[in-house]
């Protein structure tokens, strides 16, 4: 009856180990991803698609731009990226936001649907 103890009190102990590291794995890797929000300036569906095609870099895993609200919600690894690095390519493609605005060239490239009122 001891025996069976022992192997009862090992055997717990084991699983219980294995458990607590397997949920400190995971914790860590949550702790690196971040979601933020940028106010993007557009008009349609166009936008919409080239936008959230523009900020995902490699680490982002969502990328979702409102036409009403103008807000893109951006998930990222911030490891691996940053919402500098987003909002640069945002702006790259035509598209002001918050922290960067686009430059004339990209902006007149722009389809005329998507032309909007620039931010100043």
């Amino acid at each position: 009856m001891k025996t069976v103890k022992i192997i009862m009190v090992v055997f717990l102990t084991t699983v219980l180990g294995f458990n607590s590291y397997a949920q400190m794995h995971n914790h860590s890797k949550m702790a690196s991803t971040k979601t933020e929000t940028l106010k993007v300036s557009g008009n349609c569906d166009m936008c919409k698609t080239r936008i959230e095609n523009a900020a995902k870099l490699d680490g982002v895993s969502k990328a979702e731009w409102d036409a009403k609200s103008n807000i893109l919600a951006v998930s990222f690894d911030s490891v691996k990226t940053n919402v500098d690095q987003i909002s640069k390519k945002v702006a790259a493609v035509g598209h002001d936001n918050s922290k960067v605005k686009a430059d004339d060239k990209a902006y007149s490239a722009l389809p005329g649907c998507c032309k909007y009122i620039r931010m100043k």
